[in-house]
């Protein structure tokens, strides 16, 4: 591997207030080795959706420089990045489950076909922009793997979105109007987590998440430290311009695994936690799925249904070419990041379950 690029004087973020930006900004404020090449003493621009995320913002690194507004709006993102010649770029920004699924191409595409119109302007040394195995939908069978050069088969609206700012990216990348690279996440877990993974948390606790099928079916995961050192070596690579690689853990788990690793991980950590294993059959996914289909399709979207529906599918992915070309060392395991995003929600207040010494 070539020699790394010394960190810009200017780091600019999008999607600050999300999970990855806050883990992303803790590890600038708080960098371990793990994290790669992430620490940084340039100036550190981020943008905000909303004025109620700066407070979490500059909690965890109180010297960024916090814009607020839409990702889709040039004016803003030129304010973002005016003087910003030079400047690292990640394009963290995004929406998984909105309001409505016009909202998908609105904050998706055109939020990055902005975001990457603007930081050609302002002349960018790089851009890493933050993708989803959802492009490419899911695999043929358990032990199929989606590698670095994969054709893309984008899951719903949420993946068709992905796909189409993915190849946004690295089509400005091919026209040499800009240095961009991709980076492709799948499910990730970890300190920061939203609601949702608390929820997540919740329901094997209380042994109601649905295992579908005999829960064989394999997804890749990684823990958000695991993918902060990712997007880091992303940004400072000499030799990875217009490529795009997959950051996970090593391996894929089985969604009985994952299930059965959560479980045990909160008992070490003292919560009361049912031995009952919520089973049903593979269909059940195959229904949500198609409900979610029908649902989509007239602009209306269901969290639940549309997690409920990936439940009974493989989506793991190969990240052997993310190791040989960015010296990518994923150093945290299923157990150890669970164990940490537990631990950082009794650090926050939130109850995920009784405790044991509480009854």
């Amino acid at each position: 591997m070539s020699g790394r690029w010394e960190p810009a004087a200017t780091t600019v973020l999008t999607g600050a207030g999300g999970w990855f930006g806050r883990a992303f900004l803790d590890a600038v404020a708080r960098p371990r080795p793990e994290h790669g090449p992430v620490a940084r003493e340039g100036a550190v621009r981020v943008l905000a959706a909303t004025p109620a995320e700066v407070p979490a913002i500059l909690e965890v690194l109180p010297r960024a420089v916090v814009h607020v507004g839409d990702v889709a709006d040039p004016r803003v993102l030129d304010r973002l990045l005016d003087g910003a010649e030079g400047a690292s770029v990640v394009h963290a920004a995004g929406v998984i489950h909105p309001a409505t699924v016009a909202d998908f191409a609105r904050v998706n595409l055109e939020g990055t076909r902005e975001v990457l119109a603007a930081a050609t302007r302002a002349g960018a040394r790089r851009l890493v922009h933050v993708s989803s195995n959802s492009a490419f939908g899911v695999n043929a069978t358990p032990g199929d793997r989606f590698r670095q050069h994969e054709p893309y088969r984008p899951y719903l609206g949420y993946g068709r979105s992905k796909m189409a700012a993915e190849q946004l990216v690295l089509e400005t990348a091919a026209s040499g109007r800009l240095d961009t690279v991709v980076v492709r996440p799948p499910w990730f877990y970890g300190p920061f987590q939203p609601a949702r993974q608390s929820s997540f948390f919740t329901m094997v606790a209380g042994g109601r998440f649905p295992v579908l099928g005999d829960g064989t079916q394999r997804r890749s995961m990684v823990f958000v430290d695991n993918l902060v050192q990712g997007v880091a070596l992303a940004e400072h690579h000499p030799d990875v311009t217009g490529q795009a690689f997959w950051v996970a853990d090593r391996e894929a788990y089985a969604m009985s695994d994952i299930v059965a690793t959560v479980a045990r991980v909160m008992r070490e950590e003292g919560y009361v936690v049912s031995d009952r294993v919520l089973r049903a059959p593979g269909l059940v996914g195959r229904l949500a799925e198609r409900a979610d289909r029908l649902l989509q399709d007239r602009g209306v979207y269901h969290q639940s249904l549309h997690v409920l529906g990936e439940m009974d599918k493989t989506i793991a992915c190969d990240v052997s070419a993310t190791v040989d070309s960015l010296g990518y060392r994923p150093h945290v395991d299923l157990a150890e990041g669970m164990r940490r995003s537990v631990r950082w929600c009794a650090a926050q207040g939130i109850a995920l379950a009784p405790r044991r010494d509480a009854r």
